[in-house]
C-alpha cells in the first residue's frame, strides 16, 4: 500500500494551464497571463451553464397564459 502523501508536499496545478505549480498571489492560477486568460473567457461568455434557453425556463409547465392576462 503506498504512503499517504502530505498537503504541505503537493503543489496544486494552475487551473488554466494545468503546467506549472500555483502563485500565492494569483492562486488558483499560475501567472497573470492565466488569471486575464480565464477572466478573457468569462467576459466573452465563453463558459456556459447547460439548461434550457431564458424564454423557456421562464414559462411554468401545465400553466398557459390567457389573453386576459
Amino acid at each position: 500500500m503506498s504512503k499517504p502523501v502530505s498537503p504541505k508536499s503537493v503543489q496544486p496545478k494552475c487551473s488554466q494551464c494545468r503546467k506549472n505549480p500555483v502563485s500565492a498571489q494569483y492562486r488558483p492560477f499560475c501567472s497573470k497571463r492565466c488569471a486575464d486568460v480565464d477572466l478573457n473567457k468569462w467576459l466573452s461568455e465563453g463558459y456556459a451553464i447547460p439548461g434550457a434557453p431564458a424564454d423557456v425556463a421562464n414559462e411554468v409547465p401545465g400553466q398557459e397564459m390567457s389573453e386576459d392576462d
